[in-house]
Protein backbone atom coordinates (compact mmCIF):
# COMPACT_ATOMS: atom_id res chain seq x y z
CA UNK A 1 0.00 0.00 0.00
CA UNK A 2 2.04 2.84 -1.59
CA UNK A 3 0.93 6.50 -2.17
CA UNK A 4 2.43 8.05 -5.44
CA UNK A 5 -0.11 10.80 -5.95
CA UNK A 6 -2.59 11.14 -8.49
CA UNK A 7 -3.91 13.21 -11.65
CA UNK A 8 -4.94 15.92 -9.66
CA UNK A 9 -2.54 16.11 -6.78
CA UNK A 10 0.76 16.78 -7.98
CA UNK A 11 2.71 15.55 -4.63
CA UNK A 12 6.71 16.37 -4.27
CA UNK A 13 8.55 13.32 -3.43
CA UNK A 14 9.17 14.37 -0.36
CA UNK A 15 5.37 14.42 0.16
CA UNK A 16 5.04 10.91 -1.03
CA UNK A 17 7.76 9.66 1.25
CA UNK A 18 6.33 11.38 4.09
CA UNK A 19 2.86 10.10 3.53
CA UNK A 20 4.01 6.05 2.94
CA UNK A 21 6.45 6.37 6.19
CA UNK A 22 3.40 7.07 8.46
CA UNK A 23 1.57 4.12 6.78
CA UNK A 24 4.80 1.91 7.45
CA UNK A 25 4.64 3.07 11.36
CA UNK A 26 0.66 3.12 11.15
CA UNK A 27 1.37 6.18 12.97
CA UNK A 28 -0.90 9.76 11.91
CA UNK A 29 0.24 12.06 9.49
CA UNK A 30 0.46 15.33 11.09
CA UNK A 31 0.67 17.63 8.15
CA UNK A 32 1.73 21.53 8.78
CA UNK A 33 2.10 24.38 5.94
CA UNK A 34 0.43 27.91 4.66
CA UNK A 35 -3.29 27.97 4.31
CA UNK A 36 -3.92 27.24 0.68
CA UNK A 37 -1.54 24.48 -0.13
CA UNK A 38 -3.89 21.56 -0.27
CA UNK A 39 -3.36 20.10 3.32
CA UNK A 40 -6.91 18.80 3.36
CA UNK A 41 -6.92 17.80 -0.24
CA UNK A 42 -4.00 15.65 0.61
CA UNK A 43 -6.60 13.51 2.89
CA UNK A 44 -8.83 13.19 -0.03
CA UNK A 45 -6.23 12.03 -2.72
CA UNK A 46 -4.81 9.52 -0.02
CA UNK A 47 -8.14 8.26 -0.19
CA UNK A 48 -8.70 8.22 -4.10
CA UNK A 49 -4.85 6.96 -4.54
CA UNK A 50 -5.18 3.85 -2.00
CA UNK A 51 -8.68 3.44 -3.15
CA UNK A 52 -10.26 4.21 0.34
CA UNK A 53 -12.94 5.74 2.00
CA UNK A 54 -12.63 8.93 3.33
CA UNK A 55 -14.19 10.05 6.70
CA UNK A 56 -13.54 13.77 7.62
CA UNK A 57 -13.81 15.19 11.27
CA UNK A 58 -13.32 19.29 10.47
CA UNK A 59 -12.44 20.62 13.78
CA UNK A 60 -13.72 23.81 15.50
CA UNK A 61 -12.98 25.89 18.49
CA UNK A 62 -15.84 24.11 19.72
CA UNK A 63 -15.26 20.38 19.27
CA UNK A 64 -14.40 18.04 22.28
CA UNK A 65 -12.49 15.23 21.75
CA UNK A 66 -15.03 12.52 23.08
CA UNK A 67 -17.61 13.64 20.24
CA UNK A 68 -14.41 11.95 17.97
CA UNK A 69 -15.80 8.88 19.69
CA UNK A 70 -19.70 9.48 20.63
CA UNK A 71 -22.48 11.05 22.18
CA UNK A 72 -24.74 9.73 24.45
CA UNK A 73 -28.28 12.01 23.82
CA UNK A 74 -29.67 12.17 27.47
CA UNK A 75 -32.02 14.53 25.99
CA UNK A 76 -33.60 12.55 23.59
CA UNK A 77 -34.09 9.92 26.03
CA UNK A 78 -35.64 12.08 28.32
CA UNK A 79 -38.16 13.56 25.90
CA UNK A 80 -38.69 9.95 25.13
CA UNK A 81 -39.08 8.67 28.23
CA UNK A 82 -41.83 11.90 29.14
CA UNK A 83 -43.82 10.34 25.80
CA UNK A 84 -43.31 6.82 26.76
CA UNK A 85 -41.78 5.35 23.68
CA UNK A 86 -40.25 2.26 23.89
CA UNK A 87 -36.96 3.09 22.62
CA UNK A 88 -36.05 4.61 26.42
CA UNK A 89 -35.23 1.14 27.72
CA UNK A 90 -32.48 0.15 25.37
CA UNK A 91 -29.63 2.92 26.04
CA UNK A 92 -28.13 2.03 22.53
CA UNK A 93 -30.70 3.61 20.76
CA UNK A 94 -28.68 7.15 22.40
CA UNK A 95 -25.29 6.69 22.07
CA UNK A 96 -24.08 8.57 18.55
CA UNK A 97 -21.36 7.24 16.97
CA UNK A 98 -18.33 10.04 15.97
CA UNK A 99 -16.33 9.29 13.16
CA UNK A 100 -13.23 7.38 14.92
CA UNK A 101 -15.74 4.99 15.85
CA UNK A 102 -16.84 4.82 12.45
CA UNK A 103 -13.01 4.55 11.22
CA UNK A 104 -12.56 1.54 13.96
CA UNK A 105 -15.85 -0.33 12.50
CA UNK A 106 -15.76 0.25 9.03
CA UNK A 107 -15.58 -3.03 6.73
CA UNK A 108 -12.36 -2.16 4.99
CA UNK A 109 -9.77 0.39 6.08
CA UNK A 110 -10.04 3.89 5.70
CA UNK A 111 -8.05 7.61 5.49
CA UNK A 112 -9.48 9.45 8.65
CA UNK A 113 -8.68 13.15 8.24
CA UNK A 114 -8.62 15.45 11.88
CA UNK A 115 -8.48 18.92 10.12
CA UNK A 116 -7.20 21.49 11.34
CA UNK A 117 -6.79 20.24 15.09
CA UNK A 118 -5.17 23.40 16.35
CA UNK A 119 -8.65 24.87 16.60
CA UNK A 120 -9.91 23.58 19.07
CA UNK A 121 -8.66 23.39 22.86
CA UNK A 122 -5.00 22.44 23.61
CA UNK A 123 -6.39 19.19 25.69
CA UNK A 124 -8.30 18.73 22.59
CA UNK A 125 -4.30 16.09 21.03
CA UNK A 126 -4.12 14.88 24.59
CA UNK A 127 -7.63 13.72 25.25
CA UNK A 128 -7.34 11.14 21.76
CA UNK A 129 -3.79 9.91 22.54
CA UNK A 130 -4.55 6.60 24.01
CA UNK A 131 -7.30 5.83 21.19
CA UNK A 132 -4.91 7.17 18.39
CA UNK A 133 -2.12 4.99 20.06
CA UNK A 134 -4.26 1.92 21.17
CA UNK A 135 -6.81 2.11 18.56
CA UNK A 136 -9.30 1.42 21.13
CA UNK A 137 -11.73 3.18 23.36
CA UNK A 138 -14.64 2.48 26.20
CA UNK A 139 -18.34 3.30 25.90
CA UNK A 140 -19.12 3.53 29.48
CA UNK A 141 -22.72 4.23 29.02
CA UNK A 142 -23.11 0.33 27.37
CA UNK A 143 -19.95 -0.92 28.78
CA UNK A 144 -18.52 -1.65 25.02
CA UNK A 145 -15.13 -2.11 24.15
CA UNK A 146 -14.78 -0.65 20.83
CA UNK A 147 -11.40 -1.72 18.72
CA UNK A 148 -10.57 -1.36 15.21
CA UNK A 149 -10.73 -3.88 12.95
CA UNK A 150 -8.50 -2.64 10.59
CA UNK A 151 -6.03 0.43 11.41
CA UNK A 152 -7.40 4.00 9.20
CA UNK A 153 -4.53 6.09 8.06
CA UNK A 154 -4.83 9.15 9.71
CA UNK A 155 -3.70 12.45 8.43
CA UNK A 156 -3.96 15.21 11.02
CA UNK A 157 -3.48 19.10 9.54
CA UNK A 158 -2.96 22.32 11.56
CA UNK A 159 -2.51 25.96 10.90
CA UNK A 160 0.06 26.28 13.64
CA UNK A 161 -2.52 28.76 15.89
CA UNK A 162 -1.42 26.64 18.79
CA UNK A 163 1.25 24.47 19.82
CA UNK A 164 0.29 20.87 20.11
CA UNK A 165 1.50 18.92 22.91
CA UNK A 166 4.77 17.25 22.77
CA UNK A 167 3.03 14.23 24.00
CA UNK A 168 0.91 13.73 20.65
CA UNK A 169 3.79 15.09 18.49
CA UNK A 170 5.90 11.97 19.82
CA UNK A 171 3.10 9.66 18.37
CA UNK A 172 2.94 11.24 15.02
CA UNK A 173 4.85 11.52 11.51
CA UNK A 174 5.45 15.44 11.06
CA UNK A 175 5.69 16.83 7.13
CA UNK A 176 5.76 20.43 6.48
CA UNK A 177 4.50 21.24 3.06
CA UNK A 178 6.97 23.84 1.43
CA UNK A 179 5.53 26.17 -0.90
CA UNK A 180 5.74 25.15 -4.40
CA UNK A 181 8.67 26.38 -6.09
CA UNK A 182 7.47 28.08 -9.92
CA UNK A 183 8.18 24.51 -11.42
CA UNK A 184 6.06 22.72 -9.02
CA UNK A 185 3.70 25.24 -9.30
CA UNK A 186 3.34 25.34 -12.87
CA UNK A 187 2.63 21.50 -13.03
CA UNK A 188 -0.20 21.92 -10.43
CA UNK A 189 -1.67 24.69 -12.48
CA UNK A 190 -1.75 22.23 -15.71
CA UNK A 191 -3.92 19.94 -13.66
CA UNK A 192 -6.11 22.52 -13.36
CA UNK A 193 -5.94 24.33 -16.47
CA UNK A 194 -4.27 22.07 -19.04
CA UNK A 195 -5.32 24.50 -22.09
CA UNK A 196 -4.22 27.34 -20.41
CA UNK A 197 -2.04 29.52 -22.92
CA UNK A 198 1.93 29.93 -22.02
CA UNK A 199 1.97 33.94 -22.37
CA UNK A 200 -0.93 34.23 -19.45
CA UNK A 201 0.79 31.74 -17.21
CA UNK A 202 4.39 33.07 -17.83
CA UNK A 203 2.69 36.84 -16.81
CA UNK A 204 0.38 35.52 -14.12
CA UNK A 205 3.19 33.83 -12.20
CA UNK A 206 5.76 36.03 -11.98
CA UNK A 207 3.08 38.83 -10.95
CA UNK A 208 2.25 35.98 -8.21
CA UNK A 209 5.81 35.71 -7.02
CA UNK A 210 6.40 38.76 -6.63
CA UNK A 211 3.69 39.86 -4.88
CA UNK A 212 4.51 37.12 -2.51
CA UNK A 213 7.94 38.39 -2.04
CA UNK A 214 6.83 41.36 -0.93
CA UNK A 215 8.00 42.36 3.14
CA UNK A 216 5.87 42.90 5.29
CA UNK A 217 2.82 41.13 3.57
CA UNK A 218 0.16 40.14 6.54
CA UNK A 219 -1.30 37.07 3.68
CA UNK A 220 0.66 35.60 1.16
CA UNK A 221 -1.09 34.34 -1.83
CA UNK A 222 -1.64 31.19 -1.41
CA UNK A 223 -1.83 27.99 -3.87
CA UNK A 224 -5.50 28.18 -4.15
CA UNK A 225 -5.44 32.23 -4.60
CA UNK A 226 -3.43 31.76 -7.32
CA UNK A 227 -5.55 29.05 -9.07
CA UNK A 228 -9.22 31.42 -8.27
CA UNK A 229 -7.26 33.86 -9.83
CA UNK A 230 -6.13 32.19 -13.18
CA UNK A 231 -9.85 31.50 -13.12
CA UNK A 232 -11.20 35.29 -12.98
CA UNK A 233 -8.45 35.96 -15.59
CA UNK A 234 -9.31 33.65 -18.10
CA UNK A 235 -13.19 34.33 -17.05
CA UNK A 236 -12.60 38.30 -17.75
CA UNK A 237 -10.95 37.19 -20.92
CA UNK A 238 -7.32 39.57 -19.35
CA UNK A 239 -4.65 39.23 -22.24
CA UNK A 240 -0.87 38.70 -20.84
CA UNK A 241 -0.31 42.35 -21.56
CA UNK A 242 -2.70 43.43 -18.85
CA UNK A 243 0.11 41.63 -16.60
CA UNK A 244 2.91 43.09 -17.84
CA UNK A 245 5.41 45.54 -17.58
CA UNK A 246 9.21 46.55 -18.06
CA UNK A 247 9.36 47.54 -14.00
CA UNK A 248 6.58 44.59 -12.65
CA UNK A 249 6.63 46.81 -9.63
CA UNK A 250 5.09 49.83 -11.70
CA UNK A 251 1.14 48.04 -12.32
CA UNK A 252 -1.52 46.68 -9.58
CA UNK A 253 -2.39 43.30 -11.12
CA UNK A 254 -6.01 43.43 -12.40
CA UNK A 255 -8.08 41.50 -10.00
CA UNK A 256 -5.72 41.17 -7.06
CA UNK A 257 -8.51 41.24 -4.79
CA UNK A 258 -8.14 37.07 -5.48
CA UNK A 259 -4.50 37.59 -4.29
CA UNK A 260 -4.48 40.22 -1.62
CA UNK A 261 -7.05 39.28 1.00
CA UNK A 262 -7.22 42.34 3.76
CA UNK A 263 -6.27 46.44 3.21
CA UNK A 264 -3.22 46.64 5.45
CA UNK A 265 -1.81 44.44 2.19
CA UNK A 266 -3.62 46.05 -0.48
CA UNK A 267 -2.68 49.60 1.25
CA UNK A 268 0.93 48.32 0.67
CA UNK A 269 0.87 47.17 -2.20
CA UNK A 270 -0.23 50.33 -3.43
CA UNK A 271 2.34 52.79 -1.62
CA UNK A 272 4.67 50.38 -2.56
CA UNK A 273 4.02 50.84 -6.50
CA UNK A 274 3.48 54.66 -5.85
CA UNK A 275 7.12 54.94 -4.64
CA UNK A 276 8.32 53.12 -7.24
CA UNK A 277 6.67 55.50 -10.00
CA UNK A 278 7.53 58.22 -7.92
CA UNK A 279 11.49 57.34 -7.93
CA UNK A 280 11.56 56.93 -11.99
Amino acid sequence: MRFEGTEQYVATDDLKLAVNAAITLQRPLLIKGEPGTGKTMLAEEIAKGLDMPLLQWHIKSTTKAQQGLYEYDAVSRLRDSQLGDERVKDIHNYIVRGVLWQAFEADKPVVLLIDEIDKADIEFPNDLLREIDRMEFYVYETRQLVRARHRPVVVITSNNEKELPDAFLRRCFFHYIKFPDKETMQSIVGVHYPGLKQTLLKEAMEAFYQIREIPGLKKKPSTSELLDWLKLLLAEDIPPEALRSQDAKQIIPPLHGALLKNEQDVHLFERLIFMARHNR
